[in-house]
C-alpha cells in the first residue's frame, strides 16, 4: 500500500509522546526503549529535550541509530488505531530561538529542564518509517518521501502565528503551524486540524486559519 509522508505527519501533530529505542550500552545488541515527549520540528523531523544523565542519551550519544514509536491518542484498542514507528539517527544539536520557543509551545513543561542545564535537543533524522492506519493498511514512508514533504520555515510560522493569534477563542492557544494544518490547545486536549486541501502555500495560511478561527 503506498503511504503518503503527509499521513504520518499528521499522526506525530496528534501525539505529545512515544517510545524510544536506543542501541544499549550496557546490554550490547539489546534495544532500550523509553517514553519520551517530543516535537517536529520545520522539517518534520523529531525533537527531544533529554538529560545529559539518562540512559537513552549515553545510548544515543556512543551510536545514533534509534527507532521512534508513536501511537494514535485516544484509541481504546491500540491495534485499531494508527500507529508510526521512525527508523533514523537521532544527534544532538543547537536549536536557534524560533525553534526553542515552538518545541515549549508543544511541550511547556520543558521550560523547567532547560534552566536546569543538563538537557540538549536531539533531533531524529528520519531514514524509514512503517505507517500502520488499520488492518491491511499500512506501509513504508520512505526517506525521500520525508525530505519532499512541504515545509514552512521558521520565520514564516512566527509570522503566520502573529497574524492569526487575535483570532484566537478564549480558552484556546496555537501551538505550531505547518504547510499541512496547525495544531492548537483547547480545554487542556490538544487539537490537530488538518488543510483539506493538502499543503497550503504561506500567502494563504493566515486567511484559511483565522477563517477557521473565526467560525468557532
Amino acid at each position: 500500500m503506498q503511504i503518503t509522508s503527509s499521513s504520518a505527519i499528521h499522526l506525530l501533530h496528534q501525539a505529545s509522546a512515544g517510545v524510544l529505542a536506543t542501541q544499549s550500552l550496557q546490554l550490547a545488541g539489546y534495544p532500550f526503549a523509553t517514553a519520551l515527549p517530543f516535537a517536529l520540528d520545520e522539517r518534520h523531523c523529531l525533537l527531544f529535550l533529554i538529560s545529559a544523565l539518562a540512559e537513552h542519551t549515553k545510548n544515543l550519544l556512543a551510536d545514533a541509530r534509534a527507532s521512534f514509536l508513536v501511537a494514535e491518542p485516544g484509541t481504546p484498542n491500540v491495534l485499531k488505531g494508527a500507529r508510526l514507528s521512525i527508523l533514523g539517527e537521532a544527534r544532538p544539536f543547537e536549536a536557534q530561538d524560533e525553534l526553542v520557543a515552538r518545541y515549549l509551545r508543544y511541550q511547556p513543561d520543558a521550560k523547567l529542564y532547560l534552566e536546569l542545564g543538563d538537557f540538549s535537543f536531539f533531533r531524529l533524522e528520519p531514514l524509514r518509517a512503517r505507517y500502520i492506519a488499520g488492518f491491511g493498511e499500512m506501509g513504508w514512508v520512505e526517506q525521500a518521501d520525508w525530505q519532499n514533504a512541504a515545509i514552512l520555515p521558521l520565520a514564516d510560522e512566527v509570522e503566520v502565528y502573529r497574524a492569526v493569534t487575535p483570532a484566537l477563542p478564549n480558552g484556546m492557544r496555537i501551538l505550531g503551524i505547518d504547510a499541512y494544518g496547525f495544531d492548537v490547545e483547547h480545554a487542556g486536549r490538544r487539537e490537530r486540524h488538518q488543510f483539506s486541501n493538502g499543503p497550503l502555500p504561506l500567502e494563504n495560511l493566515a486567511e484559511v486559519i483565522s477563517r477557521f478561527l473565526n467560525s468557532l
